[in-house]
């Protein structure tokens, strides 16, 4: 007889997902599928705006249970992101568990992307770390609950064009905010990873006037950066980088950049970055109001690649992509503005705004929100956006 006896779940991701404040996800999918060697998670926070979105990761987690958590930190950052970048998505994730370069093969991804379809729209998938736009292509002949596929299957191609388009929206708030002009210009920006978003990123830097130093862990990568603009300096890592006197500083690489070390090390006043989940702890972000040090919320910044693979749903237009990513800079000043006037950082006063646009669809899907209601609720979306 099996043995259902209760067990300690208090760390465990059936605490997270039914009982703690960071879960009230929908509906979790557990996937396997022997043949192919599939083992996959995918997550379901929110459908209050529409169908859920959000990438597919594939890494070779530590354990399953490492896997589960990180798919449901995932997928409710991306309602709070879908909600705040205007799109009528809610947010889900995906990840598949394994080394893609060892494992990964058409087999598995096909049969990943009859899970998805089995959804019945409920989730649409995308590219996030480990899959690519070609993998994508893959998915979408078991699924058509597919985006970021390649312009030759009707597809967008590589997001990270809007991506770094949008972080840079989101830095030119922060410069209003900060010093008063929209604009880089004569301002010195470090760049930490300078791969597929952060190499775009540079590029819209140098052309504002920025002076612009870079790291990455890669040479080839910063070498290639310093062959297209001499005035680009380097250094040699990531610490190095925040100790170099700074008036921006852009975490484009891994998540969890912003630590304690890291705070207080800091000599930038103003943190603007494509990296997702920057703030390696909760209270980072009044460690960083503390320090008089403006972060733009990471999720608020980083939305050009999903507002990209979004509007691929119906048809992709580059130029209608690229108007609604334009809207970050309004966003993002609406942040600062609910920030400074709630007294709060402002990752909390973006939270706020994505919840409230949550809680309001839900009351308007149950009938419970009433005409003055909704007429604040119309004020609110369109101020944060």
């Amino acid at each position: 007889m099996t043995d259902v006896r209760p067990t300690n779940d208090a760390d465990g991701v059936l605490h997270t997902l039914f009982r703690s404040d960071q879960g009230g996800h929908e509906q979790v999918v557990l996937c396997q599928d022997r043949e192919s060697g599939l083992k996959a998670v995918i997550a379901i926070h929110s459908t209050a705006l529409g169908d859920a979105l959000g990438g597919t990761r594939f890494y070779p987690y530590a354990s399953e249970e490492a896997a589960v958590q990180d798919a449901l930190n995932l997928s409710r950052g991306m309602s709070y992101k879908n909600a705040l970048a205007g799109l009528d998505h809610g947010g889900g994730k995906a990840v598949i568990i394994g080394d893609p370069s060892l494992i990964k093969t058409e087999q598995l991804l096909l049969a990943y992307g009859r899970f998805v379809a089995s959804l019945g729209g409920r989730y649409v998938t995308a590219c996030d770390v480990g899959t690519y736009v070609q993998d994508m292509d893959v998915v979408a002949r078991e699924c058509r609950w597919t985006t970021g596929r390649s312009p030759e299957n009707g597809g967008a191609g590589d997001s990270s064009v809007l991506t770094a388009f949008g972080v840079f929206q989101g830095m030119r708030a922060a410069a209003q905010t900060r010093w008063g002009e929209p604009t880089l210009r004569g301002r010195r920006v470090g760049v930490a990873g300078v791969g597929k978003v952060g190499h775009h990123l540079v590029e819209h830097l140098v052309e504002d006037g920025a002076e612009v130093v870079i790291t990455d862990v890669r040479t080839e990568a910063v070498e290639r950066i310093l062959a297209r603009h001499p005035q680009v300096t380097a250094v040699t890592d990531a610490e190095v980088l925040v100790r170099t006197p700074l008036d921006v500083y852009a975490p484009c690489a891994l998540g969890g950049a912003l630590d304690d070390a890291t705070v207080a090390a800091l000599t930038a006043s103003v943190v603007c970055g494509a990296a997702n989940n920057q703030l390696a702890h909760p209270g980072v972000e009044k460690d960083l109001a503390d320090r008089d040090v403006l972060y733009a919320p990471d999720y608020v910044v980083n939305a050009g690649g999903v507002i990209q693979v979004a509007d691929e749903l119906h048809g992709f237009d580059f130029d209608r992509a690229k108007a609604k990513a334009n809207q970050i800079f309004d966003t993002t000043l609406a942040i600062f503005d609910r920030a400074k006037a709630d007294g709060i950082p402002p990752a909390a006063a973006a939270d706020r705004l994505a919840e409230q646009r949550m809680a309001e669809a839900r009351a308007r899907a149950t009938g419970a929100v009433g005409t003055g209601a909704a007429a604040a609720s119309a004020t609110a979306v369109a101020t944060a956006r």
